[in-house]
């Protein structure tokens, strides 16, 4: 017997971001679970892809819908053409992101505006139209993906980190002000997640190694290991939780090693 309390099953639910990594095994997680899948990205041809792959992988169709988070008036017209179509919009992940390495005082004003713009304009923009649909339902649920940089900045992604913490109180200001409404809004905080994306970079040694060192469960995490966390926070199982970070990180986030352990005592 299925244990309702942590059902995804039949909710309308819109994946930004969702043509490759998190974004888009979420989006297959909530597709397995019995959730009507609509996910958004810039680009027709990669989401398409995407959407075919969820269906060749899970049975379930992906609806999807060209949106870049970036432009607001796209946003309005993305989230307004979901409405028409299925009258409601249950669950929220918050995905769609981006980042240029460099040092800080390298950044141009257009890289800044090019990673803000996306990061924490348009992910707050995407959280307020869905938002409005949540409160005129009186009920929803928003899962927006912070990252480990809010609970300890990484260098040399400066406009990220100043993105992210933004998120990190966006998420607190609105867990605030929706909770009357029936709306929850949470946040996840991924620690070393292998993607598609970043994949070359842990694989070097050097960033290998230090990964290791700091994270307790002494591995990578994979993308999979979030469905369970965002599964949790968008159904009623956690009914009662709101405005809180989950950090999904193999403990990262629980220590830092100190060479003490290694040394003679």
């Amino acid at each position: 017997m299925k244990d309702k309390l942590f059902s995804v099953d039949g909710k309308v639910t819109l994946v930004s971001g969702a043509s490759r990594g998190i974004g888009f095994e979420l989006a297959k997680g909530f597709a397995q679970r019995g959730a009507k899948v609509i996910i958004t990205g810039r680009k027709g041809d990669t989401l398409k892809e995407a959407a075919d792959k969820i269906t060749g992988e899970t049975g379930a169709r992906a609806d999807t819908y060209v949106c870049d988070v970036a432009n607001v008036e796209n946003i309005r017209e993305t989230v307004a053409a979901i409405k028409e179509k299925y009258g409601r919009i249950d669950i929220l992940l918050n995905v769609a992101g981006l980042t240029i390495r460099k040092p800080a005082e390298d950044y141009t004003p257009d890289e800044f505006d090019y990673v803000t713009n996306v990061d924490i304009r348009g992910a707050f923009f995407m959280a307020q139209e869905v938002g409005k649909v949540m409160i005129a339902q009186k009920s929803g649920s928003q899962v927006h993906v912070e990252s480990y940089n809010t609970f300890a900045p990484l260098t040399r992604v400066m406009p990220y980190v100043i993105s992210k913490f933004g998120m990190h109180g966006m998420i607190k200001a609105l867990a605030s002000e929706w909770g009357e409404y029936g709306i929850r809004v949470n946040g996840i905080g991924p620690g070393f997640i292998l993607t598609d994306f970043n994949r070359s970079l842990w694989s070097q040694p050097v960033m290998k190694d230090w990964a290791m060192e700091h994270t307790p469960l002494r591995r990578f995490g994979e993308v999979e290991d979030m469905i369970g966390t965002v599964v949790f926070l968008a159904s009623e199982a956690s009914s009662f939780i709101t405005g809180q970070t989950v950090y999904i990180d193999g403990g990262l986030s629980a220590c830092t090693p100190w060479p003490i352990d290694k040394a003679s005592t």
